[in-house]
């Protein structure tokens, strides 16, 4: 039986990249499929958009291939990326500068069409809602605010774009699975209503996708994250999958982290909502008869997966100017910390009603002690807290006053209660971007698709 190596690229944008040089070099790896986009990462790259139009694309990209390229061409691996974010023309045309200053040879596709905005009245004139996923608001109400809007697209243009012989494939936004399917569909020529091992596909790459978490990385299981062998050389896992869809999860000899039945079920259902309906692009995966085997030695077996069709429509991720942002980090210590920063709170908060400050929205948190837990923090013997840094922050559609919140703390070292020194914060305020996730029909996406293939000399 016929057998493909995968492995994971970066995790988000700013990833490591190192290991992925173990993968190449010991871990006899096929594909590198590389996951620089978070949810968020494109409001990032659209504020790089915004101030340089050759940008939009994650530029971690190109110091990546630098490092690895050298070692990938030599035994033959491929590149799948999804760092062509809003520009992947953009991208792959650095990419083409980057190998035309060291000579080197590569057949780069670019898939585009993930990115909707132009089409989005087209869409509402055709019957599309859409609306809101999780609130059911109607888009109407931000709709000249958007300034981009991509959706998901499926591993199908990157299993085309390998048939046309590329090295590399560079995508903007695309499902995270997606990245590690498309080169399976080509390898094997699947059946596209082969649903099984879709979804076996599927699971696979769902177990890569965020790079060192699929081999004990950020593992959370208490009092056993610290067993997670030498960290500082992780080795992201690897997939080695059968044409029959079986899989094995592995990670290269001799590199740190941990393959087990443990670390290989959290990254299953991490961000996974309901586990018998995973939506994607390309199978909605039911998990609830996967069997883990633990082969012992950094190697599970995972089989069992369930696909049913791929569903009719598509996600779309928006993103919309949704005001300013002025925000201020300042500390205070023991005796009586957390009495200190509710002292500078209610001073700060009367300045900003003389003023003339009313946000539209006020963030007040005590980092740690309930800023990521907020009203489910437990509670502590405040009078024992050493330090309490207090952070404060405003939401405005008035930018002027979203610069004036900041200028209202530095007085408070000297003149507001007993002070520990240091103030964080952007003296300026910043734009925000809303995400506004909604759903449209995959075929007035789909149409739109296309595939660009370029030689490099």
């Amino acid at each position: 039986m016929r057998r493909i190596r995968l492995t994971s690229g970066l995790g988000f944008y700013g990833d490591n990249w190192h290991p992925v040089l173990a993968a190449i070099e010991r871990g006899e790896v096929d594909y590198v499929c590389s996951d620089h986009l978070a949810e968020l990462t494109l409001a990032i790259l659209q504020k790089d958009r915004t101030k340089d139009p050759a940008a939009g694309y994650a530029r971690d990209l190109i110091p990546m291939l630098t490092h690895l390229w050298p070692a990938a061409s030599a035994r033959g691996v491929k590149f799948v990326f999804n760092a062509g974010g809003l520009n992947p023309h953009g991208a792959a045309e650095a990419l083409q500068k980057l190998f035309a200053e060291k000579q080197w040879r590569a057949r780069i596709a670019v898939v585009t069409g993930d990115d909707v905005l132009q089409h989005i009245d087209r869409f509402r004139v055709s019957g599309e809602a859409l609306q809101h996923m999780e609130s059911g608001a109607s888009i109407e109400a931000i709709r000249e605010q958007l300034i981009f809007a991509n959706a998901y697209l499926g591993a199908q243009p990157i299993a085309q774009a390998l048939a046309q012989g590329a090295d590399i494939v560079i995508t903007g936004r695309v499902a995270d699975a997606a990245l590690f399917l498309g080169p399976l569909l080509h390898e094997f020529a699947w059946d596209a209503n082969d649903w099984s091992r879709i979804a076996q596909g599927v699971v696979a790459g769902h177990c890569l996708e965020c790079s060192g978490q699929g081999s004990g990385g950020n593992f959370g299981a208490a009092d056993v994250w610290q067993r997670i062998p030498d960290l500082a050389h992780i080795g992201f896992p690897i997939a080695d999958v059968g044409s029959d869809g079986e899989v094995v999860l592995c990670k290269s000899p001799g590199s740190g982290g941990s393959i087990n039945f443990h670390t290989v079920r959290q990254q299953l259902l991490y961000e996974v909502h309901d586990p018998k309906a995973y939506v994607t692009p390309d199978v909605v995966l039911d998990m609830s008869e996967l069997e883990l085997k633990d082969l012992g030695n950094d190697r599970v077996r995972v089989s069992g997966a369930i696909g049913s069709a791929a569903p009719d429509q598509l996600k779309i991720v928006a993103g919309y100017r949704n005001g300013w942002m002025g925000h201020i980090v300042i500390g205070f210590c023991w005796p009586d910390a957390l009495k200190k920063a509710h002292a500078a709170i209610d001073t700060i908060s009367l300045m900003m009603q003389e003023q003339g400050i009313h946000p539209d929205e006020l963030c007040t948190e005590f980092l740690g002690r309930n800023a990521f837990l907020g009203p489910h923090a437990t509670v502590m013997q405040d009078d024992a807290l050493n330090e309490i840094w207090l952070r404060m922050a405003i939401r405005t559609t008035n930018k002027k006053h979203a610069d004036a919140f900041p200028r209202l703390f530095p007085w408070l070292a000297l003149s507001g209660p007993p002070f520990m020194g240091g103030f964080h914060g952007i003296p300026v305020a910043s734009q925000l971007i809303g995400v506004w996730p909604t759903r449209v029909s995959r075929r007035l996406v789909e149409e739109q698709v296309s595939i660009d293939v370029f030689e490099t000399f």
